[in-house]
């Protein structure tokens, strides 16, 4: 009998940490799965359906750029949140064919709570006063990509109700909108420019950039000094720190690493590749997975 395999899916995707998390992972568990890489481009993936990805033995594959939204068309069923967002980062092979779902916007969730931030959209006691704007600020957007609708539907998570995104060209993030509209959030869109003036302010809560790896270089030079540590996700972790986290910790703000974001975009879903073995993730006890998760992030850079 053959080994249950899983894969990362995208292009490139050389660079993919997924191997070594989900590796890390599957070891403590004991769960014999192979997981390894698979370059897949968009024109290719109708291909790949239907020849390697159509074998037997597949238990789940983690989806990244640029198929995100290219593979949801594919899926047999579709997780509530896919149906909201129209983007996927994780598929499960299943006795009903291929589900899709959306654990990024895990990943963004739990990467804010490190740096404090609270399911009710609040800071903790340690991270300064809350933003005058309401009780909850607003959450910024820095970008309006497949990653940017995950990041609404963490900020709706989180509890925040107003969201602007930052765009070079704000009609591009008029896309969000019918997302923003089936989570209940408010949304602005903005230019990038603009984001410059409302960091410098009380206004937002959190902020996440969703842009590619170099892409927000040249906000870096705009970051004005914050009144406060504003925490920021910036989700680009090759190269780090980016020229945007650097210009944003000397700031004042708080910073948080993309590769949080991966680390437990990844923890999720190894609790649905394992659903099926003899030691499922999702049912350790607190401090199994606790060990689980410092195992998956010590093979991180860093």
């Amino acid at each position: 009998m053959s080994r249950p395999r899983a894969a990362v899916l995208g292009h490139p995707i050389g660079h993919s940490l997924s191997p070594a998390l989900h590796g890390a992972a599957y070891a403590m568990l004991g769960a014999d799965i192979i997981y390894s890489r698979r370059d897949v481009d968009v024109a290719e993936l109708p291909d790949f359906l239907a020849g390697e990805g159509a074998q037997r033995g597949w238990v789940g594959w983690s989806v990244t750029m640029p198929l995100k939204s290219a593979m949801v068309p594919h899926m047999d069923s579709l997780s509530p949140r896919v149906e909201t967002l129209g983007v996927l980062n994780t598929v499960v092979h299943g006795p009903d064919g291929l589900a899709g779902d959306n654990t990024d916007v895990d990943g963004i969730v739990a990467a804010l709570e490190e740096a404090g931030l609270q399911k009710a959209g609040l800071p903790t006691a340690e991270t300064e006063r809350p933003p005058t704007e309401g009780t909850q600020g607003r959450f910024g957007v820095i970008g309006a990509g497949s990653t940017a609708a995950a990041a609404l539907a963490a900020a709706a998570e989180l509890g925040f109700t107003e969201v602007c995104a930052y765009a070079r060209s704000p009609e591009r993030a008029v896309s969000l909108e019918p997302v923003a509209e089936t989570l209940g959030i408010r949304l602005r869109t903005a230019t990038l420019e603009a984001l410059t003036r409302d960091v410098a302010g009380d206004e937002l809560g959190a902020v996440v950039s969703t842009l590619p790896p170099r892409a927000a270089d040249g906000l870096a030079a705009q970051v004005p000094r914050l009144r406060r540590r504003l925490p920021l996700l910036d989700v680009a972790y090759d190269p780090w720190p980016s020229a945007l986290a650097d210009a944003w910790e000397r700031a004042g703000g708080h910073v948080v690493s993309g590769l949080a974001m991966l680390l437990h975009q990844a923890v999720e879903q190894v609790h649905r590749f394992t659903a099926g073995t003899a030691r499922p993730a999702a049912e350790l006890s607190s401090a199994e997975h606790e060990q689980m998760v410092a195992r998956m992030r010590s093979v991180l850079p860093g």
